[in-house]
C-alpha cells in the first residue's frame, strides 16, 4: 500500500512541477485528499508556522524593496562586483552570497545578473562562470540567513533554545566554503570566451560587437531618500534576531499553559514568532518612518511573489508531512537501521526530495521532522541542512531561467538532455563541500543541544 501512497506523492509532485506557479500547492492538496478520501489518513497539522514565517520576512523584504532599499544594496553590491573584474568569478559569488545572507530571499539575484554579464563579456571571461556560481550562492545563502524562512523554519523543528544561533554557527562558514569550492569549479568551466565559437559568431554582427565593448553603465543609485533608513532598520531588525537567537534567555516569558503555534508550554514566545513580530514591526517602521505607501509595499515583486510560494509549501508540506507521520514505521524499519549508523546519508534523501519540491522552506518542513522521527542528532541536522539547496538541479527555477537569459553572449544554456546545464557543477559541488564541512564543523563548534 505504501509503494501506491508513494506513487501518488511524487506523481503530484511532478505534476505540480511541470504547472509551476501555484500548481505544487494545488496537487499537493490534491494528493492530500486523495490520502485521506481513498485511503483512510489522518492528516497532521497544516505547516502553519512555516506559512507565517514566509509572509512575516517577505513582507519586510517588500517594505524593503519599496523605500528602496533593494536598489541600494544592489548598487553597493555593483560597486564591489565592478571593482576587480578580472576576478569577477570570485568576487560576483561572495558579493552575492552576503547580498542574500543579510536580505534573506535569492531573488534579489534579479538585479544583479546583468552587471555580472556586462562586467564579465566586456573582459572577455566567460559569463557562464560568474553567473552560475552566483545564481548557486544567492541560493545556499539562505541556508543559514537569520531573516530565511528555511533557517527559521529549522530552528523551529529542532525545538530548543538558541537553535538559530548553533545553526548560523555551523551552516554560515560551511556554506561559505562551499561557495568557493563551486567557484574555483567554474573557473576554467567551457571555452575561453575569444574561442567560443557561438559568441564569435555573434560578433560578427556590429550591433551587438558594439553593446558589449560598450563604456560601462554608471553606478546604481537610488533616488528614493529613505533607502538607506530602511536599510539600517532591515539591519537593525537583523541584529536582534540574532541577538535574541544567541541569548535565549532575552526571549520574554509569559504565563504557562498549553502550547500552540505561537508560545511554548512553559510560557516562552516560539522563535518564530518573535521573528515574525519583529520583522512585521520592522515593515511597519520601514512604511512610515520612509514615508512609503503601504500600497507600494503590496506591488512590489517580492510581495506578489509570496502568494505562489505560501501556497506552494502550504499543499506539497501538508501532503507529505501526512505521508510521512501515517507511514512512520515503515519508514522506520526501512531507514532507521542505515541513518543511525550513517547520518550523512540522510542528506542524499533530502537532497532528492529538495530537487522536486523547489523551495528550501518546503523541503526543510517536509523532511527535517522525518530525520528527528529516524533518530537523527541535531548537530547532524544542521551539517546536512545545505543539502535543501537543491532546487537547481531541474533548471525551472525562475533564478536559473534569468541567468540563461540576461548572458547575451549565450554560454549559460539549458542543455538539450535538461540535466546537462550550466548550473549543475557547481550546485552539486558547493553543496557537497558545504555539508562535508557542515559534519566537520560541528566536531568541534559548541552547540547548545
Amino acid at each position: 500500500m505504501i509503494f501506491i501512497q508513494l506513487i501518488i506523492l511524487l506523481g503530484a509532485i511532478l505534476i505540480g512541477v511541470r504547472m509551476k506557479g501555484i500548481g505544487l500547492g494545488v496537487m499537493g492538496m490534491m494528493g492530500l485528499l486523495i490520502f485521506i478520501l481513498v485511503f483512510g489518513m489522518r492528516p497532521t497539522e497544516p505547516p502553519l508556522d512555516v506559512m507565517l514565517i514566509i509572509m512575516a520576512i517577505v513582507t519586510t523584504g517588500a517594505a524593503l524593496q519599496a523605500a528602496g532599499g533593494m536598489d541600494y544594496l544592489v548598487g553597493v553590491a555593483e560597486r564591489i562586483i565592478r571593482s576587480n573584474p578580472s576576478r569577477i568569478t570570485f568576487y560576483a559569488p561572495f558579493t552575492v552570497y552576503f547580498l542574500c545572507l543579510f536580505a534573506g530571499t535569492s531573488h534579489i539575484v534579479y538585479s544583479v545578473l546583468p552587471i555580472i554579464a556586462e562586467v564579465s563579456a566586456k573582459k572577455r571571461i566567460r559569463p557562464e562562470r560568474p553567473i552560475s556560481i552566483s545564481i548557486i550562492a544567492s541560493h545556499i545563502a539562505l541556508t543559514g540567513s537569520p531573516m530565511s524562512a528555511a533557517t527559521v523554519a529549522l530552528a523551529a523543528i529542532m525545538g530548543y533554545a538558541g537553535a538559530a544561533a548553533d545553526i548560523m554557527k555551523i551552516c554560515i562558514p560551511a556554506c561559505m566554503i562551499g561557495v568557493l569550492a563551486g567557484a574555483i569549479s567554474v573557473w576554467k568551466m567551457g571555452k575561453e570566451l575569444h574561442d567560443d565559437p557561438e559568441f564569435l559568431e555573434k560578433m560578427k554582427d556590429p550591433h551587438f560587437a558594439a553593446s558589449v565593448d560598450a563604456s560601462e553603465a554608471g553606478i546604481k543609485t537610488s533616488s528614493k531618500p529613505g533607502a538607506k533608513t530602511s536599510v539600517i532598520i532591515f539591519g537593525i531588525t537583523i541584529l536582534l534576531v540574532v541577538m535574541f537567537g544567541a541569548f535565549p534567555s532575552l526571549i520574554p516569558h509569559l504565563a504557562k499553559g498549553a502550547g500552540n503555534v505561537i508560545i511554548n508550554a512553559d510560557g516562552t514566545l516560539k522563535m518564530a514568532t518573535l521573528i515574525i513580530l519583529l520583522t512585521l514591526s520592522a515593515s511597519g517602521l520601514i512604511i512610515i518612518i520612509t514615508k512609503t505607501s503601504a500600497v507600494e509595499v503590496t506591488k512590489s515583486s517580492l510581495f506578489t511573489a509570496m502568494g505562489t510560494a505560501v501556497i506552494s509549501v502550504f499543499g506539497v508540506v501538508w501532503m507529505s508531512s501526512t505521508f510521512i507521520d501515517n507511514n512512520n514505521a515503515v519508514i522506520k524499519q526501512v531507514f532507521g537501521g542505515i541513518t543511525s549508523q550513517y547520518p550523512w546519508t540522510f542528506a542524499i534523501a533530502i537532497f532528492i526530495v529538495g530537487a522536486f519540491i523547489f523551495s528550501q522552506a518546503g523541503t526543510t518542513r517536509t523532511m527535517m521532522p522525518l530525520a528527528i522521527t529516524l533518530g537523527i542528532a541535531n548537530p547532524a541536522l544542521i551539517a546536512m541542512f545545505p543539502a535543501v539547496n537543491s532546487d537547481f538541479v531541474l533548471p525551472g527555477y525562475p533564478t536559473l531561467q534569468a541567468g540563461v537569459n540576461y548572458d547575451r553572449t549565450g554560454t549559460t544554456k539549458i542543455g538539450k538532455y535538461i540535466l546537462n546545464h550550466s548550473f549543475l557543477r557547481p550546485g552539486v559541488i558547493a553543496v557537497t563541500v558545504a555539508i562535508a564541512v557542515g559534519f566537520l564543523l560541528e566536531q568541534f563548534i559548541p552547540l547548545r543541544h
